[in-house]
């Protein structure tokens, strides 16, 4: 037997969506929160209703080296510390639940760091109810009085819905009775449980307009979990066993026929009242609570979703029934997600599997950041980059939601104490960018083709029918008040139909002769009421079709009245954006204008210190040429003074010296008297002193070699050279020197002869010699000779430090002598001539005098006369 291969199912195309090019941006709200205590520093500040400012704490300014930079934020609307729940409701939740009862999806989360609020603005506190209860409250005070009975609508666990009869219906109603075991669904009749009861006020519920009427409306709920990228459904009554308890088992997403996203699996409850709908979604919170016991963790570590499941069906064309077919059924889901709180890893101080679990949560949140980075770069950019949605059990979820199948609204809820400045900026700018990103506006769905106002014709009917019941006398007693009983009221009466005797021939024949005649009579009504319901048919289908063309009449009027609300709300829009800007401009303005008034001050007191300065500094020049011109006259008067007492020293010196001279010249006329052969008997003469230099006649110099003197020699006042010695000397003798023919020329053996000093020949020798001319006051040459020692320096050169200088100096020989001849003892004769050395023993006393030769410097070699000896 040959079986027959199993092909696999091929994947049913999508249906095609009507195109809608309208779209709108991602509502974004924001919720400041109060601080914590009142000393607290706050880093938040509302500056109007659509923007906030946050400013840098005081430490985080200083950690940044001083800078200080505002940052503002705008929102859709801003909600400051004093908004009650009822307003945000009103302008947040409001409009979604609107469009989840005219078959439109919606999609609400907060978003924000742990400990902003998120918790307390979706679920609420008693006595404040959140957006979650209020929701509630508006959706079944809504559809109240349309609600079908339980289970003629039944979730086909294909993310769809199935309607039964009224008799399968009634079958699970008494079996769901019957079972003690399933566990019921509260009842809005109990009592309800006081921990809630505060949160749920029903009449604070607000009531949505335009509800179809003709329409049976059900309500469907189920509570999930995201935690570390599994989800859990909190609803799900799975059997507890105290001995080996099980861990929940998380559930998958699937893709129904229509490409959106669900939970399969998930429980769904079904509601019909506030109370029990909220009931629910406590009990599914108290399961989350004692999880998060067991496993040891924070319940602001996981994402919460709520989601409220619609489904509703028109009325078939009596208005007393659902109508049975599958596909006028219209379900449309509003969901609530409390995502975890926004933290870094580091400011958890969490390790091992809370480390993880964080992790995991930033990651998820990160996802969706990208995902918004994504959508927002395609829509702006024009590029096709794909959505990174399957990263994430949450982008995930709610994909179809950003593609358009819904509208999206966020409330970013902000701590404003300064320890959430740097997690609180990270929010903001999400923030900024999410409401960037536009959604294709859901588009609305087809309606039937019956007749509008069914419910109430039938409930008219009925009405009408009881009242003329009662009018004819009202039913037979236990019969119900029928279209059948008013029927056989209006037929023929029955004549008497007791029979006496068995032989009577005139009783049946009267009967049946009456029951032909009802039933002609019947028959009669059945063909007018036939005639009439057909008459009434026909005029119900040309009414139906008028009503049908003004219908989409009107649905045309109403299309083009939306794309002009649309004009005129993005003219608003734009009117908003430029008046922002208009705001913002003149806010620059005005720091603009601050900033160059300070400036204008910062000029004028420059401008005043700068004319105050310029007036101190002339007052300082006139000081200072006054001062110039008294330190010139002092500098004058001094220098004055300072030549008179140079020149009364100069001559006191040279008094000095000439008295010296005048005594040595004393001592060679002894030393003259002693070594002459021929004695004298004559007695010399008393020594005169000098005359004074102003009785002098200054001597002419030349430049011309000096004869040898033939006068009384005279001493020559020099140290005695050093460089007689074994040291080595660099003679340093320039080129423009003059060569002189004297006698006594400088030399020094083993000297090296440079013209200019190099670090060569400094590196070798011990001793520096620099032989310098000049030009005398008499007009004579003289020679001097500089000398230095040469030493190393620290950096590996040669220095010279100098020490000494011996000068080489001519005289003419006409000169005046400066000592006095032995022979002249008046004191008005003329003085001996220094190069004078006239006789033989002046010559010898000289060369007796000047011997050692080597004493005199260095390189002097004298050639003096040698003494003559005695005969």
């Amino acid at each position: 037997m040959i079986r027959p291969t199993k092909g696999k199912t091929p994947r049913r195309p999508a249906p095609k969506k009507p195109s809608n090019n309208q779209k709108d941006p991602v509502g974004v709200y924001c919720r400041v929160r109060p601080l914590g205590t009142e000393d607290e520093e706050c880093c938040v500040e509302v500056i109007s209703s659509t923007t906030i400012q946050l400013h840098a704490p005081d430490g985080l300014k200083a950690n940044r080296n001083g800078e200080f930079k505002e940052t503002q934020y705008s929102f859709k609307k801003v909600f400051g510390i004093k908004t009650t729940q009822r307003e945000l409701f009103e302008e947040v939740s409001k409009p979604l639940v609107e469009d989840l009862i005219h078959c439109k999806n919606g999609l609400l989360f907060t978003y924000g760091v742990t400990g902003s609020g998120k918790t307390f603005t979706m679920t609420g506190s008693p006595g404040q109810g959140g957006l979650l209860p209020r929701s509630l409250g508006m959706i079944f005070n809504s559809i109240g009085p349309f609600q079908a009975k339980r289970f003629v609508f039944k979730p086909d666990d294909k993310n769809g819905m199935e309607i039964q009869n009224q008799v399968d219906a009634l079958l699970e109603r008494q079996k769901r009775d019957s079972q003690q075991s399933v566990p019921k669904t509260p009842s809005s009749r109990q009592r309800v449980d006081p921990e809630f009861a505060d949160m749920i006020s029903p009449e604070d519920s607000c009531k949505a307009e335009g509800v179809d009427e003709d329409s049976s409306y059900s309500v469907f709920v189920s509570y999930i979990e995201i935690y570390n990228n599994y989800i859990y459904d909190l609803l799900e009554e799975a059997p507890f066993d105290p001995i080996k308890p099980k861990p929940p088992q998380s559930k998958i997403l699937r893709e129904d026929q229509n490409h959106n996203m669900y939970v399969a699996g998930c429980t769904e409850v079904e509601v019909k009242s506030t109370e029990e709908a909220f009931e629910v979604f406590w009990r599914g919170q108290k399961k989350r609570r004692i999880a998060n016991t067991q496993l040891n963790r924070e319940s602001s570590r996981s994402h919460s979703v709520f989601i409220i499941k619609l489904a509703q069906a028109p009325l078939d064309a009596d208005g007393d029934n659902v109508l049975q077919d599958k596909n006028q059924v219209n379900v449309s889901q509003l969901c609530l997600v409390d995502l975890a709180g926004s933290e870094r890893t580091s400011r958890t101080r969490a390790e091992g599997s809370r480390l993880r679990e964080a992790g995991n949560i930033n990651q998820s949140l990160m996802t969706l950041r990208t995902c918004i980075e994504v959508l927002r770069e395609n829509q702006m950019c024009g590029t096709n980059k794909m959505v990174p949605y399957r990263d994430s059990k949450v982008t995930h979820l709610f994909k179809n939601y950003f593609d358009g199948e819904g509208k999206v609204r966020m409330v970013v809820c902000v701590n404003p104490k300064a320890d959430d400045y740097e997690e609180t900026m990270l929010v903001m700018r999400f923030a900024e960018m999410t409401q960037e990103v536009e959604v294709a506006r859901p588009v609305d769905r087809p309606i039937c083709g019956f007749a509008a106002g069914r419910r109430q014709r039938n409930q008219a009917f009925k009405e009408e029918l009881s009242r003329r019941l009662e009018e004819r006398g009202g039913p037979v007693d236990g019969e119900p008040p029928s279209a059948l009983s008013q029927l056989l009221q209006s037929l023929p009466s029955l004549p008497p139909c007791e029979i006496s005797d068995p032989a009577d021939d005139h009783t049946f024949p009267r009967v049946i002769e009456c029951l032909e005649k009802r039933l002609k009579v019947r028959q009669m009504l059945t063909e007018e009421y036939n005639k009439a319901a057909n008459m009434l048919k026909s005029m119900l289908q040309e009414l139906d079709g008028k009503l049908v063309s003004k219908e989409n009449f009107i649905h045309e009027q109403r299309g083009k009245l939306g794309e002009k609300d649309k004009m005129i709300q993005n003219q608003k829009n734009e009117i908003d954006r430029l008046e922002k800007k208009s705001k913002m401009l003149e806010y620059k303005i005005d720091i603009l204008q601050k900033t160059t008034n300070i400036y204008e001050e910062d000029k004028r007191a420059l401008q005043h210190e700068l004319e105050s300065r310029e007036q101190r500094l002339h007052r300082e020049l006139s000081e200072k040429k006054r001062m110039e011109t008294r330190l010139q006259g002092m500098v004058s008067d001094e220098k004055l003074r300072w030549q008179k007492e140079c020149e009364r020293r100069v001559n006191a010196k040279e008094l000095e010296m000439q008295n010296k001279l005048w005594v040595k010249d004393e001592k060679l006329k002894q030393l003259k008297a002693i070594v002459t052969e021929s004695k004298t008997d004559s007695r010399p003469e008393k020594p005169q002193r000098p005359s004074r230099e102003k009785d002098r006649v200054p001597a002419k110099r030349s430049a011309s070699p000096s004869p040898m003197p033939t006068g009384p020699p005279v001493r020559p006042l020099h140290r005695r050279s050093h460089s007689a010695g074994a040291e080595r000397w660099v003679d340093h003798k320039p080129p423009t020197n003059v060569e002189l023919d004297t006698v006594m020329q400088p030399t020094v053996p083993n000297a090296i002869k440079v013209t200019a000093p190099s670090e060569k020949a400094l590196s070798k020798c011990d001793k520096y010699m620099l032989t310098h001319q000049e030009v005398a006051s008499d007009g004579e040459i003289q020679t001097k000779l500089i000398k230095g020692e040469v030493f190393k320096t620290r950096g590996g050169g040669q220095a010279v430090q100098f020490t000494d200088i011996e000068t080489l100096k001519q005289e003419t020989p006409v000169a005046p002598s400066r000592k006095r001849r032995s022979s002249e003892t008046g004191p008005n004769q003329e003085e001996h001539r220094d190069g004078d050395w006239s006789d033989v023993e002046t010559r010898c006393s000289v060369a007796v005098e000047m011997r050692a030769g080597s004493n005199l410097g260095p390189g002097y070699q004298h050639h003096g006369y040698p003494k003559r000896r005695k005969p």
